[in-house]
């Protein structure tokens, strides 16, 4: 699915964006979660689509280096509909 994904973007690029970026790190396990943006452009530079989608790794040491050991990705859906949302509402007051 991913390949298909990828291969479907043509000559778009995709510009990956981190938000609310959060770790909690011990020296057995680090979780990292945030909030990432997948913002496609066509080779003009113009705007095309995007979506945001939550994230979630957790990573434990092994032969000297970090190593993911779960990665979980998610969007929330509407309780009434059970449509996914893709785009986060702007924050109050930003």
């Amino acid at each position: 699915m991913v390949t298909d994904w990828f291969g479907s973007l043509g000559d778009d690029r995709v510009v990956v964006t981190f938000k609310e970026v959060q770790t909690i790190v011990t020296p057995e396990l680090a979780v990292a979660y945030a909030f990432v943006t997948y913002q496609a452009e066509s080779p003009a530079g113009i705007f095309l689509r995007a979506l945001t989608n939550r994230m979630t790794l957790s990573l434990r040491p092994q032969q000297g280096a970090w190593k993911i050991v779960h990665e979980h990705t998610s969007a929330p859906a509407d309780f009434n509909t059970s449509k996914v949302i893709l785009q986060r509402k702007a924050a109050q007051g930003a």
